[in-house]
């Protein structure tokens, strides 16, 4: 699974999606973003700050909010919606960003979350959802952001997701969106605590971790159109950032024969 910069906001999108020990880099979305943990502990990183989320707890990513999350075992339920579905609430919170994003929900709205899909009532989910933020609301203080930085971060991601099986080079991004190559280094290194160099390749990694899962696709394959033009690097790469070589990764995912 992964969670993209396409989750644009602009419409009334809502995805609900199952799944079990799972992590993702450093990310944003235009997306509210919703995380109930089933069973386990996950550990979710929003901005400078982080949490383990354990059996029960629940966290709200509000747009433009840098996260990642983080799992060796875990059973969640995600939902992803765009602003308008909770518009007021979106409206009033507009310019501001919450404290912390960790919220215990009681077990009948829990039940209720649960029950939701795509196919549901508009009604019925936005009730819903704003049940969900009115709770949150009473949780929490909010801090204001600069939007216009929040905006440039999220041009450089999009960019990044666009082109990272490609030439991604920060010569490249500043010529897309018209900044200084230097200046966009230094803001995206305050921005994510990482070089842009250092995110771009976690990304692939991270593409290529997802396609080594296909039992079909060689390491050849998976390096190539991740963007990397060397197997020897990604190889190298892959075992600094997993601890484990490409094949040993892909045998590790195979199923087991019965």
């Amino acid at each position: 699974m992964f969670y993209q910069t396409e989750h644009m906001g602009t419409s009334d999108y809502f995805k609900k999606e199952r799944g079990e020990n799972f992590s993702y880099p450093l990310h944003l979305h235009r997306s509210f973003e919703l995380i109930l943990v089933e069973d386990g502990e996950m550990t979710v990183c929003v901005d400078s700050s982080s949490c383990t989320l354990k059996k029960g707890d629940a966290a709200l990513i509000f747009p433009h909010q840098l996260h990642a999350l983080s799992s060796h075992h875990s059973a969640h339920t995600l939902f992803i919606f765009s602003p308008r579905i909770i518009q007021t609430f979106s409206a009033e919170k507009a310019g501001k960003l919450p404290s912390q994003n960790r919220i215990i929900l009681p077990d009948h709205i829990n039940s209720a979350l649960k029950a939701l899909t795509p196919k549901s009532s508009k009604y019925e989910i936005k009730g819903i959802l704003y049940t969900v933020c009115s709770l949150f609301d009473t949780t929490v203080s909010y801090h204001t952001v600069e939007n216009d930085k929040q905006e440039l971060l999220f041009k450089i991601l999009s960019h990044v997701e666009g082109n990272f099986k490609t030439d991604c080079t920060l010569n490249a991004l500043a010529a897309a969106i018209g900044y200084n190559p230097e200046y966009l280094s230094r803001f995206f290194k305050k921005k994510m605590g990482m070089t842009y160099n250092e995110y771009i390749n976690m990304r692939r990694l991270s593409y290529a971790a997802y396609l080594l899962t296909d039992a079909e696709e060689t390491c050849l394959y998976c390096a190539m159109e991740s963007g990397y033009t060397s197997l020897r690097s990604f190889n190298r790469n892959f075992k600094k950032h997993f601890g484990i070589t490409p094949r040993e990764y892909k045998e590790q995912q195979a199923p087991i024969k019965k």
